[in-house]
């Protein structure tokens, strides 16, 4: 992937300090977070809308842009977007699975290793030798060695060191409590209203990205990524989406990746595209938050800080994707760019991101 692809990161002068800007900051109050320090459940803000789950992404684009509009500590530049764009005559083609790091036999077992990929894939930071591929090719070996090693019965029983076995890894995972009651929140719904089988899933929503998302955020609650701020709820969706885009990206937009809707899905906010957003200038910090950052200081969950890093990142990213289209004349997809930005970031060892211990990224 290095010599094949002219990453964005490589395309563009990227200043040897990111750039901070002063932004006034509004007095107001942290109205419920997501999480609760140390304790990664489902927000009780949120615990009864999975009854009906109307969802649209339209929500996560309406309630981002709310966050861009009223932030305290983090600016979506339109000037840097547009001096962004500017440099932009195509987007670089990055293949899914450009490492050779994922699980895939074209079938089922695919579509299961890719939802136990998704329920894990999150928080690495707190280990520095830790990262996604390490997940990804460590299930992808687990499950070629034993087919049956993702199996609904199976995944709602295993231990925090039987995870650590699965994945060879040598000592406890970051948030692996939290890691282990997934994988069982997973197997046991998976069994009780899926037949154990995660194309089960895939199958029931239609062809729909959106109906996808929608039906994992209702059955599994690990998966229902929103926080409340200044009083107002904000979607986000990560994990959810993600698994959408993976199943896209692995089957190429056929079988069990094909959607309708793939366009309807935004970025996947997450660590490493913020960071990538502020490197170019996309993205602005405040004083406060660009020394939190910088001296690798944690910033906790569900706070205006952590919740205006990942919105306004959703935020940006649409305004780039809509620049885009209209410099190139055709669709640009959310997904693409989230996968060329992330590619790029993963690739540039002095990346400098936030610090969150969430479940949700």
């Amino acid at each position: 992937m290095e010599n094949a692809i002219p990453l964005l990161l490589r395309q563009l002068p990227l200043p040897h300090a990111p750039t901070t800007i002063t932004i006034k900051t509004r007095e107001t109050s942290n109205q419920g977070s997501r999480e609760e320090p140390h304790q990664y459940q489902t927000s009780p803000h949120c615990a009864s809308s999975h009854l009906r789950f109307q969802l649209s992404m339209e929500d996560v684009r309406a309630t981002t842009a709310w966050v861009a509009t009223h932030s305290s500590h983090v600016l979506v530049d339109s000037a840097g977007i547009e001096k962004v764009v500017n440099t932009i005559d195509d987007i670089p083609k990055v293949d899914w699975d450009f490492e050779g790091i994922h699980y895939f036999d074209n079938g089922p077992l695919t579509v299961q290793y890719l939802f136990v990929l998704d329920a894990l894939n999150f928080c690495f930071w707190p280990d520095k030798d830790l990262n996604y591929d390490d997940l990804a090719s460590g299930l992808k070996a687990a499950l070629q060695n034993d087919k049956s090693a993702f199996d609904a019965d199976r995944l709602k029983k295993y231990t925090g060191p039987q995870l650590r076995e699965l994945l060879k890894w040598p000592r406890p995972l970051p948030l692996e409590d939290e890691r282990v009651r997934l994988l069982h929140e997973v197997g046991i719904e998976l069994e009780r209203s899926f037949d154990g089988k995660a194309c089960n899933l895939v199958d029931r929503c239609g062809k729909s990205a959106l109906n996808l998302v929608a039906l994992v955020a209702r059955h599994f609650p690990g998966f229902r990524d929103h926080s409340v701020y200044k009083g107002r709820q904000v979607f986000l969706y990560k994990r959810a989406q993600i698994f959408a885009a993976d199943l896209w990206g692995a089957f190429r937009g056929q079988g069990y990746g094909e959607f309708k809707d793939i366009s309807s899905l935004t970025i996947m906010a997450d660590y490493i595209v913020p960071a990538v957003l502020r490197q170019l200038g996309v993205l602005k910090y405040s004083p406060a938050l660009a020394s939190t950052i910088d001296s690798n200081g944690e910033i906790g969950p569900g706070t205006e800080e952590e919740v205006e890093l990942r919105a306004c990142s959703v935020h940006a990213v649409e305004k780039m994707r809509e620049l885009i289209s209209k410099k190139l004349g055709r669709q640009v997809l959310s997904v693409e760019l989230d996968l060329w930005l992330w590619a790029s970031g993963v690739q540039c060892a002095t990346l400098q991101h936030h610090r969150t211990l969430s479940i949700y990224y």
